[in-house]
């Protein structure tokens, strides 16, 4: 089991799952993330025949580092609903799960990932609104947003004035980040900023920008991400970041 204390502001080199197990319960104010898609099984997207994928030679095609991004759906439904069952047992009984997916058309369909969240307490949905986009599907419009399920614990609350704010955020896609689907910092910033959590935990960790959101607000951060690679984009993004309090330590566990 891990001490919360000695991880703080680290990232942790492993399986999202297998590493969560490892935390205290209720240990964690507050989990943002954004998962793999799985968009590789899907149908009519482009990423079969090399049109689609990221927005710049469609990085996407040969899936992450050290993930394809092509599960069974039914494994792939079972894999994600296991990881919000550790998410929701590590936050506290004020905290949130802000998770971020991507609805899609499959054969024909849409596939509103009810499949996922299904039990879980959903609160709210907000719709981010991407800029751009690519569709070679003659049989739908452009997809422009994707989904942040909001899934709150019961005594979750938002800083005063927070409220205020829509349920349709608009925030461009980071197009000069390295990783192939990288989440906006602008975006985690207000997440974070609209709470009043001190520990924020993101399990697929990716390039970052969680970790970035978090210690540019002053508050502590542990990700976990299971590529070698993204965990040393992760550190190399966190050396060059200010913090609006102490600076931070930057552990890479392994």
């Amino acid at each position: 089991m891990y001490v919360i204390d000695e991880i703080r502001n680290s990232i942790i080199c492993g399986d999202a799952v297998q590493e969560m197990r490892k935390l205290p319960d209720e240990s964690i104010d507050l989990v943002v993330t954004s998962p793999p898609y799985n968009l590789k099984n899907s149908t009519g997207n482009g990423m079969k025949d090399g049109r689609g994928g990221k927005w710049s030679n469609a990085a996407l095609i040969g899936g992450y580092s050290t993930y394809d991004d092509n599960m069974p759906y039914d494994e792939y439904v079972q894999w994600q609903r296991e990881c919000l069952t550790e998410m929701m047992r590590v936050i506290h009984e004020d905290g949130a799960v802000f998770y971020n997916h991507k609805w899609r058309v499959q054969d024909g369909l849409i596939q509103d990932r009810h499949e996922i969240v299904e039990g879980f307490p959903v609160r709210q949905i907000i719709i981010w609104k991407r800029k751009g986009g690519i569709n070679f599907n003659p049989g739908y419009f452009l997809p422009t947003y994707e989904v942040i399920y909001l899934i709150a614990k019961p005594g979750f609350r938002l800083v005063k004035g927070a409220n205020a704010l829509g349920d349709v955020w608009e925030f461009p896609q980071e197009m000069k980040n390295k990783h192939p689907a990288p989440f906006p910092v602008a975006l985690v910033e207000r997440i974070i900023s609209s709470t009043t959590a001190r520990i924020i935990l993101d399990p697929f960790m990716g390039s970052g920008s969680t970790a970035v959101a978090a210690k540019k607000l002053g508050r502590d951060f542990v990700g976990i991400e299971i590529s070698r690679e993204y965990c040393e984009m992760s550190r190399e993004r966190l050396t060059g970041c200010r913090s609006s309090s102490t600076q931070s330590r930057q552990l890479l566990l392994f």
